[in-house]
């Protein structure tokens, strides 16, 4: 890993000084100068924002949008929307920023570096946050902030390199954020990639005591020539998914208001299962990035979508060309008894459940039929993966 990541950062090095001379021959590349390192800051200096045409809104879609909550649906279950989470609002401000900066939309933001990409997307946790403050649960919440980001820029077939993280508060619990940090060093040890700074911000009487924000980035490098785009996507390509550990990080606001109806506390068992509803609700987020590049090398992988705010139904359409969709056989993996809980504690209906949630896959991969059958075999022991629909013309995702 450290070889790889020296080797990066002297490539960064020869293009700072040339990216003048730089041809952008992709309609999705970004159009601003390449990334200057900076060393480790606390309170004093932030690390500069990647410009927006370098990175893909994807977070805007997810649980981070906040809008007045609304009326439940005609069945009197809960919505997303109800929660106070507005997805087609989010919809509707990537379709504007896209007017300002053409070519977002995927899961991660490509910049070309000679023969390869660097990939970077950026994210945080929302409002997992909460639960962490209820639960006294911050040991892993940095394992979540770390996934979010990798497991982005990872369905790009990239390799992550380095990750950067930003942790505010009101007063520093040094204790407490030792906890959180050390999530997010366990989060980049799984991904293969270093941390390699960020930033701790004091704020008084910003947060509520014994309260945090996260937020951080992921920069990962992939070949050109090796570029996981879904172009190649056909009718008749298989998707195989990989199971989650529950909710991740998204759909938390949905969650914590059926909590709140459900008359249930976080210390109170799950039902159907021997944990408690917090230990349920607070599994880190899977870090798939070494299965997933496993997978990629051994050929046929077309396309990968992250399943995140937006479930199935917004995130699988995004690697598709236009005119394809995506059928999804609904009993062909074990939904996980969390999500269970949360549709039948809210009322909730499917088509809700399924554009918010994972429902135990939290990624998808888009592989040819040949590919597909060699991917299921090998999981026999090594990993789980799921036959879970096809693609076909259309546009769209349907269960059956």
């Amino acid at each position: 890993m450290t070889n790889t990541v020296a080797a990066a950062n002297a490539e960064i090095s020869r293009y700072v000084a040339a990216s003048s001379r730089l041809i952008f021959d992709e309609p999705t590349i970004a159009t601003q100068p390449p990334l200057v390192i900076r060393p480790y800051r606390l309170f004093s200096q932030r690390f500069p924002l990647l410009s927006l045409s370098l990175l893909e809104r994807n977070s805007i879609s997810s649980s981070r949008l906040r809008s007045l909550p609304n009326d439940s649906d005609a069945s009197g279950g809960l919505t997303y929307k109800d929660a106070g989470v507005d997805i087609d609002a989010g919809s509707e401000l990537v379709r504007r920023i896209a007017k300002m900066a053409p070519g977002i939309g995927g899961f991660g933001g490509l910049y070309p570096l000679g023969d390869s990409f660097l990939v970077a997307g950026t994210d945080g946790v929302g409002t997992k946050l909460k639960l962490a403050f209820e639960t006294g649960i911050h040991e892993t919440i940095g394992i979540d902030l770390v996934a979010m980001s990798v497991n982005d820029i990872v369905t790009s077939g990239a390799k992550p390199l380095f990750f950067l993280d930003y942790f505010a508060t009101s007063h520093l619990d040094v204790d407490l954020a030792e906890k959180v940090i050390k999530g997010i060093v366990d989060g980049c040890q799984q991904s293969d990639c270093a941390l390699l700074g960020g930033e701790t911000a004091e704020m008084p009487d910003f947060y509520a005591k014994g309260e945090y924000d996260l937020s951080g980035f992921a920069v990962g490098i992939v070949k050109k020539d090796s570029v996981i785009d879904g172009k190649n996507i056909v009718a008749g390509d298989v998707l195989i998914g990989l199971p989650s550990s529950g909710v991740h990080s998204n759909g938390f606001s949905l969650v914590r208001r059926v909590l709140a109806h459900s008359g249930l506390s976080l210390k109170d068992q799950l039902p159907g299962a021997a944990v408690t509803l917090g230990e349920a609700l607070m599994a880190p987020t899977v870090i798939y990035v070494k299965q997933v590049l496993d997978i990629i090398g051994k050929g046929g992988v077309k396309g990968i979508a992250h399943i995140t705010g937006g479930g199935f139904t917004d995130n699988i359409p995004r690697v598709f060309p236009e005119g394809l969709g995506a059928v999804i056989y609904k009993d062909s993996w074990n939904v996980p008894a969390v999500f269970k809980w949360i549709q039948q504690a809210g009322k909730i209906e499917d088509a809700e459940m399924s554009r918010t949630f994972n429902m135990g896959i939290g990624m998808v991969l888009v592989v040819s039929k040949e590919a597909s059958q060699r991917i299921l075999e090998d999981a026999n022991g090594a990993y789980t993966a799921y036959r879970i629909g096809e693609v076909v013309n259309g546009e769209g995702v349907s269960y059956h």
